[in-house]
């Protein structure tokens, strides 16, 4: 029991230090590794996945928020949407086979892999801040010290894709995140500092929205996510640190093969079920 405790313990550093060094929510690794290494149910490790998204969410929201560099009013907003998602997501996962979820997953396995391929991070050229918008924003660049001012666009776009990013977020315990971050980048025209801090202040309310439909459906394990967090805590502490000292391209391209292979089991372990 105490080895598996550590064992865990060690793949949740593994997964947490890695999402935060690639910008990833750590579930696209614990999630595939509870099942594939550990055995348990899928829908057991979504639940130990998203509760452990909360614990890192709320870390790195502080530290954004006290950075001022969220855009409070536009994460809100967006958020109304994205718990909306949350719900039916966590509703949809608990009622339908497993099998669906380990195809699904694969499939965002795929889609994360692709993107870190393409370089998912584009850079938006601020569009000057609209004065008759509450949800523009602007914020001091802690490299350059300049203050970036950007007009938030396509709102109605941003609610409706953050209903989907809920959904998702929710039925397979990844941060949601990997679609609203380049959701608020490209589509909304948001600086990418921006979209990453706010997408953290939203993910930790989107996970506790999903959180809630796994603990009354008796999925929620404290033997698997107790072990889940503080691994994905002192994972993601590492990760961060480490990724303004360390260039991650080879990291990168080491982790889209990584990520492959494990689309490819998440697949045939969906045909066994």
């Amino acid at each position: 029991m105490i080895v598996t405790f550590l064992l865990l313990i060690l793949l949740s550093t593994a997964a947490g230090f890695i999402g935060a060094l690639l910008g990833l929510g750590g579930g696209i690794i614990l999630v595939p590794g509870l099942t594939l290494l550990f055995n348990f149910d899928v829908k057991v490790a979504i639940a130990a996945s998203i509760i452990s998204v909360i614990a890192t969410s709320a870390s790195a929201a502080t530290v954004y928020i006290r950075q001022g560099l969220t855009n409070i009013r536009l994460g809100l907003l967006l958020e109304i949407a994205t718990a909306a998602g949350a719900i039916a997501g966590g509703m949809i996962a608990v009622h339908i086979s497993g099998r669906y979820l380990y195809f699904l997953f694969a499939a965002v396995l795929v889609y994360a892999g692709v993107n870190m391929m393409r370089g998912r991070r584009v850079h938006i050229e601020p569009s000057g801040i609209n004065e008759d918008s509450t949800l523009d924003g602007s914020y001091v660049d802690p490299i350059t010290g300049r203050t970036v001012s950007y007009m938030v666009i396509r709102v109605p776009t941003g609610m409706a894709v953050s209903i989907a990013a809920g959904i998702i977020s929710s039925m397979l315990g990844v941060g949601g995140g990997i679609i609203k971050v380049p959701l608020m980048n490209i589509v909304m025209h948001v600086p990418m500092r921006a979209a990453i801090a706010t997408s953290s202040f939203m993910i930790g309310v989107t996970a506790a929205t999903g959180a809630f439909v796994y603990w009354t459906s008796g999925l929620v394990n404290p033997a698997v996510v107790a072990p889940s967090v503080i691994g994905v805590l002192i994972g993601a502490r590492a990760g961060t640190m480490a990724a303004g000292k360390l260039r991650a391209r080879a990291l990168t391209k080491a982790f889209v093969l990584l990520i492959a292979v494990m689309a490819v089991q998440m697949v045939l372990e969906g045909l066994e079920r």
